[in-house]
């Protein structure tokens, strides 16, 4: 029976990939920094007698994370699924520094201590499989989130080295690339996101609104990605990317159709009927 750890699965997407490995047979470690949010793991586990472990575990805590570790790696861990992380919304300006830094903490580091922590466990035994989630905002520079764009360039970089340097020893990567999905990551996210009517950034601000609000009206739930998640965990491929969702697929799309000075174009000085007709007529979403 293969063995999976998962990070940040307290919620959404980590919640639902626990789940999805769990029921196809996995034995699973889901790991989170709060175990007060563990009920809705251990209420499937009891009634579904799930193979199913919950573990705290807190990436940015090298403590914490050789805990985990300490319980996890006996059993023989074949996947580990880089999950945990957060977001935020500012223009760069108004970030201050140890927001971004936390954020690189959680989103970039996190995902490289564990890596290290399961690496030399799986080039040993010459298999398994690494799974990082970062986001179409790791192959889209994003306004207004300077620093969770960033951490997620970051790490789909890092995750493309990582795959050539490990496939010698029969490790392989995979990048989960997200669209905009139904979790709490944006309930979680407004401590970190900054609102200014009076910003010179508003305009911004506020397409950058429309752009979730337009995600959250397709409605895509977490479970889509936990597919996308065991699908390329169990497949035989070499493909390193995912792009899960229809919106990511349709701004992918439209981005790699566009020189990068179009892009950067897109910020000038346009009023919102002119701005919502070229964002429709680039990626297919209605802003409104």
């Amino acid at each position: 029976m293969p063995g999976i750890l998962i990070t940040g699965t307290s919620t959404g997407i980590g919640l639902a990939t626990a789940l999805r490995f769990a029921r196809a047979g996995y034995r699973t470690w889901a790991t989170m920094r709060d175990l007060a949010k563990a009920g809705p793991l251990c209420e499937a586990k009891e009634s579904e007698g799930l193979d199913l472990e919950v573990l705290r575990l807190d990436v940015t805590d090298n403590a914490s994370i050789e805990e985990a570790m300490a319980e996890a790696l006996p059993g023989g861990l074949d996947v580990l699924v880089n999950n945990a992380g957060w977001a935020g919304g500012a223009p760069l300006e108004i970030v201050p520094e140890e927001q971004h830094r936390a954020m690189f903490d959680a989103n970039y580091f996190g995902a490289i201590r564990m890596v290290q922590a399961v690496l030399p466990h799986m080039r040993e035994r010459r298999s398994g499989t690494i799974v990082n989630l970062t986001s179409i905002a790791g192959l889209i520079a994003m306004p207004n989130q300077v620093p969770y764009t960033a951490s997620k360039w970051a790490l789909e970089g890092a995750s493309e080295a990582l795959a050539h340097e490990v496939r010698r020893f029969g490790v392989r990567v995979k990048i989960i690339e997200p669209g905009v999905i139904m979790t709490s990551i944006f309930e979680n996210a407004k401590g970190q996101t900054f609102f200014d009517r009076s910003s010179p950034y508003l305009d911004l601000m506020r397409r950058n609104g429309k752009f979730y609000s337009a995600g959250h009206r397709a409605n895509q739930p977490p479970e889509i990605v936990a597919d996308a998640i065991l699908d390329a965990v169990e497949s035989d491929s070499d493909r390193l990317r995912y792009v899960v969702g229809t919106d990511a697929e349709s701004i992918l799309r439209g981005r790699r159709a566009m020189r990068d000075e179009e892009w950067v174009a897109m910020g000038a000085d346009l009023g919102d009927d002119d701005y919502n007709a070229e964002f429709r007529a680039r990626f297919g979403i209605e802003l409104r």
